[in-house]
């Protein structure tokens, strides 16, 4: 299986739900002047949502830092959001706004942590992700 790119924000959230799924990960950086951490190989980003009432700002800072960059950018296959579902219609909107940018699918949605069963539906959705064909037309 390949790896996840993932970010999560003082809430740790996205953190505890990385830690269940058990799989190989990198995070990236909080802080604004950290290096982005090179991604040589696809991989499936797992981010957050902080969209204000709106829906503006969803894509937390340091993802879009690391997408503007190319050479991670053409790695990426696709993208796992989470949100929080009373914010109603921005849950986990960040997913559809990488992958409507990134042209990738939206894989899985969840709320905060996630719970047992969408650990569970994500490492069988990411098994059968990364063992179908790929096709380098987006």
């Amino acid at each position: 299986m390949s790896a996840l790119l993932y970010y999560s924000s003082a809430s740790g959230n996205t953190e505890r739900f990385i830690g269940k799924l058990n799989l190989p990960a990198t995070r990236l950086p909080v802080a604004v002047d950290a290096p982005v951490p090179a991604m040589d190989s696809p991989f499936v980003l797992i981010c957050p949502t902080f969209a204000d009432g709106k829906g503006r700002g969803a894509v937390p800072g340091p993802v879009i830092r690391a997408l503007n960059k190319p050479e991670i950018r053409q790695q990426l296959r696709g993208v796992i959001a989470a949100g929080n579902r009373s914010f109603g219609a921005t849950f986990a909107l960040a997913g559809d706004v990488i992958a409507r940018k990134c042209n990738v699918p939206v894989l899985y949605k969840f709320e905060l942590a996630g719970t047992p069963t969408d650990i569970q539906l994500v490492r069988q959705g990411l098994e059968r992700f990364w063992t179908q064909p790929y096709s380098d037309e987006r």
